[in-house]
């Protein structure tokens, strides 16, 4: 009897606080724009998890963050939301070919002046 659902792994980041150079105003100022990065990279995934599975079977949390912090690139300009996420993914693709597909989801908090969450979500299946 088939369920319908697949086995599945999603490793999340989210509500990551970040400065980046981006947008119309960002370019006009020099300087960064406060974002909040959120990250779902999905897995093929293990036969089964044991107590004493390594590492190597699953993908390290940190690698997530630091696609969305540390490995931005220092004082380039991107134009576009949609570039930071790309940029993002990339980088997740390049680190591990055992993710499948990586969403990003972006909101510009210098655009919320009531708590609304104006920004993009991009998502990309590995080619």
């Amino acid at each position: 009897m088939q369920t319908g659902f697949d086995d599945f792994l999603t490793l999340e980041v989210n509500n990551l606080h970040v400065d980046v150079l981006t947008g119309i105003y960002s370019e006009e100022t020099h300087l960064p724009q406060p974002l909040r990065i959120s990250i779902s990279a999905r897995l093929r995934i293990a036969d089964h998890y044991g107590p004493e599975a390594p590492l190597t079977q699953s993908k390290n949390y940190m690698d997530l963050k630091h696609a969305a912090s540390t490995a931005l690139p220092e004082g380039v300009h991107f134009t576009l939301i949609e570039a930071v996420a790309d940029h993002i993914i990339d980088t997740i693709f390049l680190q591990d070919d055992k993710v499948s597909h990586v969403e990003v989801k972006i909101v510009k908090l210098a655009l919320s002046e009531r708590g609304e969450e104006i920004g993009i979500t991009l998502g990309r299946g590995r080619k």
